[in-house]
């Protein structure tokens, strides 16, 4: 069985931009295993996996070294693919992961809005390994899946240096830097060695938990987003409730198909 392929940008207006995923739509599941080298092979931050269910979809998603149980820009890109690729009539699609339940995306105009659960944070010291790591402590730190670090300036997010071997040793999957914004509300960073990503280019997932910060911060529901990355990337978030919308755009860069293995 050759199995289809599609690599999107997301969470850019063009191609080279903002988060490359590779997207494989299934007819059934394969081997954990098969799924693991498949993704260590497109060696992309994530692989997404998608079965259809009935009138929903399962997901699943892969770094090169593990499975995650949440991935924003490979869902988008996802969904990219099944509008734009595989004849997709709906205006809004239904994915179902296992660890993360019902994940929603809606179609507005060009844009695509993600509808996750909004990650509860709470606060937490700052280990003095995480400082090392960063190279300067943060004025606070919250914990969901990933540890959220607050620093002063924009400046203090695009000069950090991390050291990956400290930073892979903390009991977390990912480590979000975070800064009000100069043009926009607020500005971040995401590295996550631990699961093989020293740095993600744009990660939805950091903004379940970056959106209820700085909605209650600001005193706003409605954000505009940069992550920093080398290849940038722009996002538009709200607070709905207990959800978090994370709006954003989304290229097609290839298809192809993976020969039978």
């Amino acid at each position: 069985m050759k199995i289809p392929i599609y690599q999107v940008d997301a969470f850019t207006r063009k191609v080279f931009g903002g988060n490359p995923a590779a997207v494989c739509p299934l007819e059934s599941w394969l081997e954990d295993g098969q799924l693991q080298l498949i993704s260590a092979e497109n060696n992309l931050s994530e692989t997404a996996f998608f079965v259809r269910q009935d009138k929903c979809f399962d997901i699943r998603w892969f770094t090169p070294a593990e499975e995650v149980d949440l991935c924003g820009h490979a869902t988008l890109a996802s969904a990219h693919v099944l509008f734009n690729h595989l004849g997709y009539k709906g205006n809004s699609i239904h994915f179902r992961s296992r660890y993360s339940g019902d994940l929603y995306v809606k179609k507005e105009g060009e844009k695509l809005v993600l509808d996750f659960p909004a990650s509860k944070l709470r606060k937490v010291p700052v280990p003095e390994a995480l400082a090392r790591g960063l190279g300067k402590e943060p004025l606070s730190l919250f914990l969901a899946r990933d540890y959220l670090a607050v620093f002063e300036s924009e400046e203090d997010i695009l000069r950090m240096n991390p050291d990956d071997k400290i930073l892979k040793n903390l009991d977390v999957t990912g480590i979000i830097v975070t800064a009000p914004g100069k043009e926009v509300d607020f500005v971040s960073r995401f590295f996550a060695p631990a699961v093989g990503i020293p740095e993600d280019p744009v990660t939805g997932s950091a903004h379940t938990m970056l959106t209820p910060y700085w909605a209650d911060r600001l005193g706003k529901n409605k954000l505009h987003a940069l992550q920093l990355s080398a290849r940038k990337g722009e996002l538009f978030c709200e607070m709905t409730g207990e959800r978090v919308l994370i709006g954003g755009y989304a290229c097609s860069f290839m298809k192809g198909e993976i020969i039978p293995f």
